[in-house]
């Protein structure tokens, strides 16, 4: 081999490494969202976390607990398949201790939480924090002087999994008059497939995860690969969406150790919305 093609082979393997570097970095990154509404006067932050799936960041979450503080959040909302079927509570346990008594949190059930058949137990857990557990219900909050409806639903596999006959879509009607009182309304619930039911009710802001970014990316090209319950090429693997009116935003997702498949372009990630003041935006698909 002479010395050009030598140097030439050097350089071509070092991009293929630095290119399976980045392509397989797992590394938590931080994914910042804006959502203008003549609705909000005061400027309200939100911290979304969704599929944890008690994988771990650091010892006792440290990396993930300082990541949410840097953020300054006001309030945090934990969108489903924070526990996991598989891997045990600790690094759950670890996160809500660094977390919930020093922010206003809100949690709704995921798929992963039901399957686990320890449902009781979560949601025992989540109680023992403080954390309030929205399952069809709401709750109106006020930070600095504004106040905004917080909804949530559970996962679908309620029913499935657990003696309620009340499931998801019954969960929706109990909440349709809640925005009624004028207020800006956030509904929580952990699939994004569901946009266009979620759409005929008059939420502003639906908050999701368990599409995990679609585990490959392609970035600029393909926005997921595969998603549960989407299939191939997922409409919502992650990103910002606006349907009839109602903006909705999918996390990829804090899932690593959990997943049998790894992440391709997909790094983990915690998501920030900040809630401004302002005409609401008309919306492309923001990856």
């Amino acid at each position: 081999m002479g010395r050009k093609r030598k140097i030439s082979f050097v350089i071509l393997s070092c991009l293929i490494l630095l290119l399976l570097l980045i392509a397989f970095n797992t590394k938590l990154k931080i994914r910042s969202y804006e959502v203008c509404s003549d609705k909000i006067r005061e400027p309200v932050r939100l911290v979304l976390i969704t599929d944890l799936h008690s994988c771990k960041y650091g010892e006792n979450q440290k990396e993930l607990i300082e990541a949410i503080d840097r953020q300054k959040p006001d309030l945090i909302l934990l969108g489903g398949d924070i526990c996991d079927d598989k891997i045990p509570n600790d690094n759950t346990k670890a996160l809500l201790g660094g977390i919930a008594s020093r922010y206003p949190c809100y949690y709704v059930t995921g798929n992963h939480e039901y399957w686990s058949n320890q449902i009781d137990k979560i949601l025992e857990l989540f109680l023992s924090y403080g954390v309030t557990i929205l399952s069809g219900n709401s709750d109106t909050i006020e930070i600095r002087g504004q106040a905004l409806n917080v909804c949530g639903i559970s996962d679908p596999d309620i029913v499935r999994y657990t003696d309620s006959s009340t499931g998801a879509r019954e969960q929706l009607q109990a909440l349709e008059h809640v925005p009624d009182n004028g207020l800006y309304t956030i509904l929580l619930a952990h699939r994004p497939e569901w946009i266009d039911l979620y759409g005929t009710y008059d939420f502003d802001l639906v908050l999701s995860g368990h599409a995990h970014g679609g585990q490959w990316r392609l970035p600029g090209l393909i926005n997921g690969v595969f998603a549960p319950d989407q299939g191939m090429l997922p409409k919502y693997a992650g990103g910002k969406y606006g349907v009839n009116g109602t903006t909705m935003i999918v996390s990829r997702g804090l899932a690593r150790e959990s997943t049998s498949v790894p992440r391709i372009f997909n790094r983990p990630e915690l998501v920030v919305v900040d809630l401004v003041p302002g005409e609401v935006e008309a919306i492309e698909l923001q990856e």
